[in-house]
């Protein structure tokens, strides 16, 4: 009889450069490719829409791939330690392998059952996958995390260079008999009625390989132009690929790698080391998408919420063209370009006087790549209440940012041709109302204790 060993996938939907998988392969024993969708466990954040529509088509190429090489991917849902504990006991597990996770309750869950696990006398291993570097060995000189990015990513540089990449595995051996998997449509992952997910769909293709083509796409063709136009949102400079990122489907390792030794590569690597700075940072802030990093920002004078002002904003009918543009564009992509992402949240903030949170919210539910680190870190940066912050009194002005960065309207026109053209607020007056809140923050205790 063999043991079989359950590689437990989470946000590592990928074959290639998947230590776990390696390790379970290399064991020589039968491979239980296991996905388990855990929206019940204290402290773990449900999925918002557009984030569930992404993970069914990644987890339905991620099957694929492995039927294509003799695996399949098994599929459970409820609470993770419990679920992955009954697999063991249904399969007669000898090792449970997975790549690490960082945000708060993930770790507690993932400690937990590595505990129990061991006490059973299984082999547990978890392996780095996801982050270049892992938090804990990037310290400044006094052993604390960091705050500011540009030591972060220096520090970041001056360690040793990344691993390569792993290969992708030629195949995958199961067991003779596969273990019962939930179907993936009765998951309910895709909307139905109403379906609002047509524009995803136009958008974007979810999977392994199509991470790896627009990786190349983007080599190829607009990384020689990404330092010049990558604020520009009509230029298509960007790398769209945070939502493959966010959900496994390519590593950083993997795009380190290929875009290291690239003419021009190194502002690109950077946003890398911001996508690592807010992973680093909720590891050690676990609370990031509910409080203050800074505790003063406590004492921010949030006026009631006018509720149409939200709904305007949400809905990209706020009569301020390059906002509505980029929430209009968010609503029918799942994706927005980020020099807008930084406009349409000071907007929230400082002009509709909004809490971040609320925007937050709103971003995790119909982002395709929100993750609990990056959504809520970079909404902390824009609302000066987070790590190394725009300082508050920093506000983005959308009429001089659409002057600036989309000068021929391509972008508004596309996006907002058909919104409102009366503003819902004078950009000066709130302004100046935003700045004279910010007085008693400037005035708050900067520590909770």
């Amino acid at each position: 009889m063999t043991s079989p060993s359950i590689v437990w996938f989470r946000d590592d939907l990928r074959l290639a450069d998947n230590p776990a998988l390696r390790a379970a392969i290399d064991r020589g024993e039968p491979v239980i490719a296991l996905y388990v969708l855990d929206e019940e466990s204290p402290g773990v954040r449900p999925l918002g829409g557009a984030a569930r529509w992404w993970l069914h088509h990644s987890l339905a190429s991620l099957d694929d791939r492995l039927r294509e090489r003799g695996g399949a991917l098994v599929l459970r849902r409820g609470p993770a330690e419990r679920v992955v504990r009954q697999t063991v006991a249904d399969v007669g597990a000898g090792a449970v392998l997975w790549n690490r996770r960082y945000g708060g309750a993930a770790r507690e869950i993932d400690s937990a059952l590595k505990a129990g696990l061991r006490a059973a006398g299984l082999e547990v291993a978890s392996f780095a996958a996801s982050l270049l570097h892992e938090p804990w060995t990037v310290t400044t000189g006094s052993g604390t995390h960091y705050s500011v990015f540009t030591p972060f990513w220096r520090a970041c540089l001056a360690l040793p260079a990344p691993r390569a990449p792993l290969p992708e595995p030629r195949t995958v051996e199961s067991p003779d008999r596969a273990p019962a998997s939930d179907a993936l449509e009765d998951w309910s992952l895709l909307p139905v009625r109403p379906d609002w997910a047509g524009g995803l769909r136009e958008t974007w293709e979810p999977g392994e390989p199509a991470a790896r083509r627009r990786l190349r796409d983007f080599l190829d063709e607009d990384l020689p132009q990404y330092d010049r136009a990558r604020d520009e949102p009509s230029a298509g400079a960007t790398s769209l690929l945070s939502p493959h990122l966010r959900w496994g489907e390519i590593s950083p390792f993997t795009i380190w790698h290929e875009a290291v030794g690239v003419d021009g590569a190194g502002g690109f690597l950077s946003e890398l080391g911001w996508r690592e700075f807010a992973w680093h940072t909720l590891y050690h802030s676990p609370a990031l998408a509910s409080e203050n990093l800074r505790p003063e920002f406590d004492a921010f004078p949030w006026p009631p919420l006018d509720p149409l002002h939200l709904d305007a904003w949400q809905h990209g009918e706020t009569g301020v063209p390059l906002v509505d543009a980029g929430m209009r564009e968010l609503w029918h992509t799942g994706y927005m370009h980020n020099r807008v992402r930084m406009v349409v949240a000071s907007f929230l903030v400082k002009n509709l006087l909004i809490d971040w949170r609320l925007g937050e919210q709103w971003f995790w539910d119909t982002l395709v790549d929100a993750d609990e680190a990056n959504n809520p870190f970079n909404w902390q940066w824009v609302a000066g209440s987070g790590a190394d912050a725009a300082p508050y009194f920093r506000v983005f002005n959308p009429e001089l940012q659409a002057k600036k960065f989309d000068p021929q309207g391509l972008y508004i026109s596309r996006w907002a041709s058909e919104a409102p053209t009366v503003p819902i607020i004078e950009l000066a007056e709130t302004r100046k109302a935003a700045l004279a809140a910010y007085e008693l923050v400037k005035r708050a205790p900067r520590s909770r204790e």
